[in-house]
């Protein structure tokens, strides 16, 4: 009923034969392919309703009070709309539907839409249509987040989430750009080393002595020695999960069970963890199926109450509260195993570890200042004297063999046809 041509300047032109039998052409523009099909998929249910003398479709009535007036103009001229005022859909509106939509995703998701959608709401009037926001209007509200005192990554995630309702309305072919896709209104989250802070083990131990019970002893012990991540993990433990056989625990991951094979893991029973597990077991009621009991109403706040446990141990509240803890466990642990057990442990990649996790602590900058026998002193302080002259001979050896090896690279090449040259 319609076809799609492409005229010499690379432009799609849209023709069909109309229910007059009048063959009609509406110059569509610079398109792709997929979007120009899409319009050609509309303009054929618009022309079938004329014939057939039925309704158009949900759908394309949509499209249509959606539709950016330069093509809606056209729509008109090819007599297959009335020339009318074209209607905007509000922005908010759409955020709003977009969000009751998606029933596919976690609350927390939900939770972190809503949050971007308030911005939103205290951002643009009402009555903003979604079509006439423009990228000068993206940028002026990332600016406005960052006036807010929000931290970048808040700021880049929340218009992250505002490019997605934008692409959604994309995906309807109600817009054509996503002004959120602009250069200067950057979307993707980084790392934020002004942010780390590495929790000493002299401190977490302030931390667990300032604690009112068992249960929040455990939960900062399983945060800083075995990383999980908190509230998520520490309240899904179950006694369950605890092999103390193997000495190992089953850690379940709302966070990542989204994704194949990762809805759980093992990990050992730390040394340090496991006295406060003991703890806590020693105190169960017999049928509790959860480790942690306690905390676990929607009305309970686990940072307010960090934050309480922080003040009673003298000690001044850091950045990303929870997350530093997890934080310092896994820069920890990758001084003592290798990175891709230390990451199958704490349920994340090595390129996030690597850009969000892994931080420098005085203990680097303290072992740099050493020689190789006082770092062998400070690492290995059970051993014998002449264990640790063998080693730090050892060490001397391997250093001499390393540097023999670098002149043999330098050496002469040998003599042939060809010019004397070095082999380096």
């Amino acid at each position: 009923m319609a076809s799609i041509s492409r005229s010499a300047n690379g432009r799609r032109v849209l023709q069909f034969v109309d229910g007059d039998r009048i063959r009609r052409t509406i110059r569509l523009g610079k398109l792709s392919q997929r979007q120009a099909e899409a319009i050609k998929l509309k303009v054929e249910n618009i022309i079938a309703s004329k014939i057939s003398g039925h309704a158009i479709d949900n759908e394309t009535a949509r499209w249509l009070q959606l539709l950016e007036p330069e093509l809606s103009d056209k729509l008109a001229r090819a007599k297959l709309i009335e020339i009318r005022e074209s209607k905007d859909f509000p922005l908010l509106q759409f955020a709003e539907e977009y969000i009751s939509r998606r029933s596919d995703v976690k609350e927390s998701t939900r939770t972190v839409w809503n949050r971007a959608l308030n911005h939103l709401k205290s951002f643009f009037d009402s009555k903003v249509s979604i079509r006439s926001v423009t990228a000068g209007n993206a940028k002026d509200f990332r600016l406005y987040l960052q006036k807010k005192g929000l931290a970048e990554n808040t700021v880049r995630r929340t218009c992250g989430v505002v490019k997605q309702f934008f692409q959604d309305a994309i995906d309807r072919d109600l817009l054509r750009k996503n002004p959120f896709s602009h250069r200067e209104v950057p979307t993707s989250t980084g790392g934020n080393s002004s942010r780390s802070f590495f929790i000493t083990r002299e401190m977490i131990d302030q931390l667990i002595d300032a604690c009112p019970n068992a249960q929040w002893r455990l939960i900062l012990a399983l945060s800083r020695y075995a990383g999980l991540r908190c509230p998520s993990e520490t309240l899904q433990l179950k006694w369950s999960d605890i092999d103390w056989k193997k000495q190992r625990m089953m850690i379940t991951s709302p966070k990542t069970e989204h994704h194949e094979g990762k809805e759980s893991r093992q990990i050992p029973i730390f040394p340090e963890v496991k006295p406060y597990i003991e703890e806590c077991f020693e105190q169960a009621n017999e049928g509790d199926t959860f480790v942690i009991t306690a905390y676990r109403e929607a009305s309970s706040n686990l940072r307010t109450q960090f934050q309480r446990i922080i003040n009673n141990a003298g000690l001044k509240a850091w950045p990303k509260l929870f997350h530093n803890l997890r934080a310092s466990a896994q820069t920890e642990l990758s001084e003592r195993f290798p990175s891709h057990v230390v990451c199958a442990w704490i349920g994340n990649s090595e390129r996030v570890a690597q850009e969000h996790y892994l931080q420098i602590n005085d203990d680097h900058f303290s072992k740099a200042l050493q020689n190789p026998t006082q770092q062998l002193h400070a690492n290995h302080g059970n051993e014998s004297n002449e264990a640790i002259r063998v080693r730090s001979k050892t060490l001397e050896l391997q250093g001499i063999a390393t540097e023999r090896k670098n002149l043999r690279l330098c050496k002469v090449g040998n003599t042939g046809l060809e010019p004397v040259t070095s082999t380096v």
